[in-house]
């Protein structure tokens, strides 16, 4: 674990919930409001400057939330966030500015991230614009140019005039990348930045930005549902589910020593590729579908589809995450038998 001084980004008790809208019917039969949705529950996690961490789950587990309220696009029910050792929880519109060139987001969706009637050039110049960084026009096509290059797009100027719709999933993914370096952030939130690219430009795209970070000195807070990127891309990781952390550790003993029942499900689930045989994503080695937000179960909250679980697990109050050596975290009551 980083010293406290190399800590850049630290959450403490992180929570967002939300109040489900009521429909026509429910206002006028004066129906009560459905349950609050906790999406994230009380999280706490630090990454250290330079490190790469991820937070890893199925979908509707709350990690693309996080990704959200460490971006300021949404605002905590409860807890904190530190940047820098400055508390970034509630900022005012110009401090939100201010902190957005210094952690910028990439997202998942590449053919929907930029704008269609933009040129290349364009895309990469409305950062600058919006944030009102004084550069002159000159200085700007530098700028964009570089950033280019730095994603290894080659030659820039080619691209630079170039529509999106021109180029492939991996390109718009760089030029995405591209858009989040040319501020000169320190943190990048990479929201699943692979999960819509083609198998074969994958592994180019994570080097690609494996490189940046390195050769930028950045920090990546990345979200995944993908395990063996996890493992090739990350330093550390943190496994959520329905809202909260319950495996975090370094990379290798995540993978390699798994101690949540959760964790060992997804890897399980993961493909082990043989040559000469196609291979079919295989189904989660648990039962049913994560439980609603809105309906949390009692106890320990992945009772319902773990196969191990006994009746303390629904009955004594919800584990908490313990150490177990070398930084390796887990909430499970029953680690040791398992």
């Amino acid at each position: 674990m980083a010293e406290q001084q190399d800590i850049i980004l630290k959450v403490e008790n992180l929570q967002k919930h939300f109040w489900p809208h009521q429909t026509f019917t429910q206002a006028l039969t004066g129906q009560k409001k459905q349950r609050l949705i906790r999406a994230v529950d009380g999280i706490s996690f630090s990454i250290a400057r330079g490190e790469i961490f991820g937070l890893i789950g199925e979908s509707g587990s709350g990690k693309t939330t996080t990704g959200k309220l460490i971006m300021k696009l949404l605002e905590p029910t409860g807890g904190s966030i530190w940047f820098d050792g400055q508390d970034v929880t509630h900022l005012g519109k110009k401090e939100t500015g201010t902190y957005r060139t210094k952690v910028q987001m990439i997202f998942q969706d590449p053919y929907a991230s930029m704008n269609p009637r933009f040129k290349i050039k364009d895309v990469l110049e409305e950062p600058l614009l919006i944030h009102k960084i004084k550069a002159s026009h000159e200085k700007r096509q530098e700028m964009i140019i570089k950033a280019l290059e730095e994603v290894k797009l080659n030659p820039p100027e080619e691209f630079m005039t170039r529509w999106p719709h021109m180029l492939s999933g991996g390109q718009r993914q760089r030029v995405a990348t591209a858009r989040t370096l040319i501020l000169n952030p320190s943190l990048l939130v990479a929201d699943e930045p692979v999960s819509m690219i083609d198998l074969s430009t994958r592994a180019e795209i994570l080097h690609m930005m494996k490189d940046v970070q390195r050769h930028l000195g950045l920090t990546y807070l990345y979200i995944t549902h993908d395990l063996s990127t996890a493992r090739y891309f990350t330093d550390r990781i943190a496994v959520m589910y329905l809202g909260k952390i319950v495996e975090m550790g370094k990379a290798g003993d995540i993978i390699d020593n798994p101690l949540h029942p959760y964790t060992k499900a997804l890897i399980e689930a993961v493909p082990e590729p043989e040559p000469g045989k196609v291979h079919l994503i295989k189904e989660l080695p648990i039962s049913g579908e994560i439980p609603s937000p809105a309906n949390i179960p009692s106890g320990c909250r992945f009772h319902t589809r773990c196969p191990y679980a006994t009746k303390d697990c629904a009955e004594l109050p919800e584990p908490e995450l313990q150490e177990t050596g070398n930084g390796h975290y887990h909430a499970c009551r029953r680690w040791k038998e398992l």
